[in-house]
């Protein structure tokens, strides 16, 4: 019986995690603990990892639902926050360290810090660790503070009362566990920067509070082994415990208010990632309908996207009809329509109409996962003006040691008695009020605020070094199509010759459907737009660089350049100046010939973006030369040029020529910036100081340039250089800050007041002033989020 009892319940054996029946055949609820009848389990049962929990109550089944991990993993776990695969670590005070796993930083001794952006924030495990040693620290070294300062107490009470041998060791037992324990992470990464040979502000953290704790456990276990100069007026030895515990637990607050401030410049990335929805819902082959969380999203699969869902990645709509509003990309606030054949963006939202679309790009191939990864990467870019800090933080360290000991030797030999006391305590005091954790967070935390910001105003900029020479561009270089105009030409001009326009128009339209040049998707779209429908063509032909050829019905047709018809042995003759003039209102000509002889004109016309003209006068505004360059005829370019009010035109210019002149122009001495959005482009965006791809425009574009603007719009090249601007004034004012600090600080750590006013900078005041330093530096970078581009 015994037997058939162990059997009935053997499938209970694996719930897992401490979760199996007990003797009386009952099973545990893992959110309560209470014990539950696993044949009739009042909250019924849920299946996670292939195990089954059961639960005495809905309330704690629909909990564990939520958050099986909460309930299954040990707090410490919970805390170990797990990456997406892939994910590299980065160190934020020297970002050129990376690693394909967390740890600590093999030069610094910080912690990594993962380059993928999560859409929600996540527990920071060195944030919950500093957090905790900060309130040990503060629970300890109040009292410690007490005890330490008591002889400043009229009539001093805790003297009268206990021992100064036993007053020190109370001292000891309150010190040692913030030293110790809080204070680990600061010795451990103090000694990585030694035998890294890459001292930095945890070496001096360490080796202040390092001697004051040593000095003092030294003087408390055998202070009759002191020098006399050691002994204070009262004849007892000097301990320093709650200058060393203050200074750990002062330190412990600076690297808290830091890694909550870090954590506050992503916001403007996962403000970006939140824009994706959690799920989406999958039509099977069967046709039934599931919600499945996005990361199952593969390519290829059919999604429903009902009214008022977002869109859950790129694709393709294959039906139905729908206005979607494209604010998150584009910056219009007006909803575009999409129909079967239209492209879908992430992130974006279905106003009207449901859509089944096709995924075609998924996971971090998306645009929206492309741009957060981006700005991601930038943000830990070094900027020029970083390795200027570099070299001087390199000799600054051992600077500030060697002033230590200077320090040290003067009081010992020339300061009041007791002098070691004095030596000590003063040299202790610029060790930790010259750590230069100002002076390493003064660009980073300037750069990581900056690229945030821009992100959420559509300029995407690659790295920090482009940022620092957005501001010094004095020459843009502007491709015409699809930058200063949008990139679709539209038919506006048909002249005929010998026949009428709607026969002309027919000939053309039927001509050009077989090509893919969008100059013919213009003059097909024109002419169904005047009721003319094309027809097949035979016989077709593409003449590269010069148009097509081909029978329609019973006719010879030829569309192209003035060359193509050349080739044919035809004269234009009397079209020319025709086409003269409408090249001069803007318009790009092409001839139609017919059955040998010329026929007519067509003139497309590819319309300027509105914001285009607004942008550019901003530019000059500040000083930046313009100069478009295109293949398009030199009297097409001129035109726009007029019109726009451009410096210079480089005209009928070949792909790999617009590298040249973006070269030329550098050889000048200029600055260059290069704005386009094609495959044609990427070279000279390659090439230019600071590339800037249109966000329309194709990938090689994106990838060739050091910005992109996502929106499509030349305005935001002059908001990219007013973040230049306030972002590179920034970091002066933080670097500012920095060296004034240290260069005043050291001096008045040292004691040279004491020579005039008889005042001392103890230790616990110089921590307190170093950490000041580094949230007034944090502070000023943050003010970046509240700027107005």
């Amino acid at each position: 019986m015994a037997h058939e009892h162990m059997r009935s319940y053997a499938p209970l054996a694996d719930l897992g995690h401490g979760l199996p029946p007990d003797s009386e055949g009952t099973a545990l609820d893992p959110v309560c603990g209470m014990s539950v009848n696993p044949n009739a389990p009042k909250g019924g049962t849920h299946l996670h990892d292939g195990k089954t929990y059961f639960f005495c109550n809905p309330k704690c089944r629909e909990r564990f639902a939520a958050e099986p991990r909460k309930y299954l993993e040990p707090k410490a776990e919970q805390e170990r926050v797990p990456s997406p695969p892939g994910t590299r670590w980065s160190c934020p005070m020297d970002p050129e360290v990376l690693q394909d796993h967390p740890g600590a930083c093999p030069r610094c001794g910080m912690a990594l810090e993962p380059l993928t952006v999560l859409p929600e924030e996540q527990p920071d495990p060195e944030q919950l660790s500093m957090t905790r040693r900060f309130w040990a620290g503060v629970v300890l070294t109040l009292p410690l503070l007490f005890l330490g300062m008591s002889d400043l107490i009229p009539g001093q009470p805790v003297q009268r009362a206990v021992e100064p041998r036993v007053l020190a060791w109370m001292q000891f037992v309150l010190a040692t566990p913030v030293v110790l324990w809080g204070g680990a992470p600061f010795f451990a990464r103090g000694w990585a920067s030694v035998r890294n040979r890459h001292l930095n502000m945890f070496t001096l953290i360490a080796l202040g509070t390092g001697a004051a704790y040593l000095f003092s456990l030294f003087a408390t276990v055998a202070p009759e082994l002191l020098p006399h100069a050691f002994i204070g007026h009262g004849g007892a030895a000097p301990v320093y415990y709650e200058a060393a515990a203050t200074l750990i637990t002062l330190v412990l607050l600076g690297q808290v208010l830091e890694l909550r401030a870090r954590r506050a410049t992503s916001g403007a990335l996962r403000a970006l990632l939140s824009l994706a929805p959690a799920v989406a819902r999958r039509i099977r082959e069967d046709g039934r309908e599931e919600d499945v969380p996005l990361e199952q999203v593969e390519v290829g699969d059919s999604l429903r996207v009902r009214p008022g869902e977002k869109v859950p990645v790129d694709g393709v709509v294959v039906e139905g009809e729908g206005a979607v509003d494209e604010s998150m990309v584009t910056g219009e606030s007006m909803p575009v329509e999409k129909a079967p054949g239209a492209g879908v963006t992430g992130g974006t939202l279905n106003g009207t109409g449901s859509l089944v679309m096709r995924a075609e790009r998924v996971g971090r191939d998306t645009l929206l996962a492309r741009i957060v990864q981006r700005v991601a990467e930038a943000q830990r870019s070094r900027a020029p003006i970083q390795k200027q800090v570099d070299q001087v933080a390199a000799v600054f360290v051992p600077t500030v040691i060697a002033a230590s000991v200077v320090t040290f030797l003067v009081w010992a030999f020339v300061g009041p008695e007791p002098r070691l006391a004095y030596a000590l305590v003063n040299a202790v005091a610029v060790l930790i009020i010259a750590c230069p954790c100002a002076l390493g967070l003064a660009t980073p935390m300037s750069v990581v605020v900056g690229m945030g910001k821009g992100a959420g105003l559509g300029v995407l900029i690659r790295d920090a070094e482009a940022l620092e020479l957005l501001e010094k561009v004095d020459t843009l270089v502007v491709d015409k199509t699809g930058t200063l105009t949008e990139g679709k030409p539209r038919l506006v001009s048909v002249v005929a010759e010998g026949m009428d326009e709607a026969r002309l128009l027919l000939l053309a339209a039927s001509l050009e459907r077989g090509s893919e040049h969008p100059l013919a998707a213009a003059v097909v779209s024109g002419a169904e737009a005047r009721g003319v429908v094309p027809t097949a063509a035979r016989d077709f032909r593409s003449v590269t660089g010069k148009g097509v050829t081909g029978r329609i019905g019973g006719s010879e047709v030829a569309l192209g350049n003035v060359a193509l018809l050349e080739s044919l042995g035809m004269d234009v003759g009397g079209l020319r100046p025709r086409a003269e003039a409408l090249r001069r209102e803007g318009q790009t000509v092409m001839y139609v010939a017919v059955d040998g002889r010329p026929a007519g004109l067509l003139g497309v016309e590819d319309p300027i973006k509105a914001s285009t003209a607004e942008a550019l006068a901003s530019l000059r505004h500040e000083g930046v030369r313009v100069v478009m360059l295109t293949g398009d005829s030199r009297t097409t370019a001129e035109a726009v040029a007029r019109r726009l009010g451009l410096d210079a035109v480089v005209a009928e210019v070949l792909p790999e020529g617009k590298g040249d002149v973006v070269r030329r122009l550098r050889a000048e001495g200029h600055t260059v910036a290069m704005a386009g959005d094609g495959v044609n482009d990427a070279p000279a965006l390659a090439l230019a100081d600071v590339g800037i791809a249109m966000g329309t425009g194709t990938d090689i574009a994106m990838e060739s340039a050091s910005v992109t603007l996502v929106k499509g719009d030349l305005r935001g090249i002059s908001r990219a250089r007013t973040l230049s601007r306030a972002t590179l004034r920034n970091i002066r004012q933080n670097l500012f800050f920095a060296f004034i600090y240290n260069a005043l600080g050291v001096p008045v750590a040292a004691g040279v007041l004491y020579l005039f006013l008889g005042l001392l900078l103890s230790p616990m005041l110089a921590a307190a002033a170093m950490s000041l330093s580094s949230v007034s530096v944090i502070g000023n970078a943050l003010r970046l989020r509240k700027l107005r581009l």
